[in-house]
């Protein structure tokens, strides 16, 4: 029996406005301790933030001004055992998974679930009968009444050997096919 020793709860709240399109999961926050803002993806080290720039503005650093609002997110883990001291899935232990219908029924409008890491996908797979997306591609999946799709992007940390560049160019393309840079 595992100790209940350590356990972290998701520190963030589900930021789901109800016309969203994207629902994007990740694993889980890293420390706060590693923190540079009370929301998704706080770790400046790691560049979604600047990926999103690139997209919408073409410009990395958008994002990166204290004055500017980000995109909301949620994780597929709510709560997690660390099993060392950083924020790689590897050494994380999902305690308790996100239910993942519980966000979708609060985004009706919802077309794709988006993961960037093996971690997030594995839980989304266990949750809805959906075949795995290579990386940089998507599979649909029926979820109640709506035809959606799994996106598997490559992941934003700057451990995934991948220029931010064409990391961009990639969720550009998911972007495009969801309709969200024309709004």
């Amino acid at each position: 029996m595992k100790s209940l020793l350590n356990i972290e709860e998701h520190p963030l709240e589900p930021f789901l406005p109800a016309n969203a399109k994207l629902l994007m999961l990740g694993s889980f926050p890293p420390q706060k301790k590693r923190w540079s803002m009370e929301f998704f993806y706080p770790n400046l080290q790691n560049d979604m933030w600047r990926i999103f720039g690139i997209i919408f503005f073409q410009n990395k650093e958008h994002f990166l001004n204290p004055d500017k609002k980000g995109i909301a997110l949620y994780d597929t883990a709510s709560a997690v055992r660390r099993l060392q001291d950083n924020a790689s899935d590897k050494f994380l232990e999902v305690v308790e998974q996100t239910d993942i219908s519980l966000l979708l029924k609060q985004i009706p409008m919802c077309k794709a679930i988006v993961t960037t890491g093996q971690k997030a996908t594995d839980i989304i797979r266990e949750q809805i009968k959906v075949k795995e997306p290579v990386v940089g591609t998507s599979e649909p999946f029926e979820f109640e009444d709506r035809i959606m799709r799994l996106y598997r992007m490559p992941s934003s940390s700057r451990a995934y050997p991948l220029p931010i560049e064409k990391k961009s160019a990639i969720y550009r393309i998911m972007f495009n096919e969801l309709g969200l840079l024309n709004e």
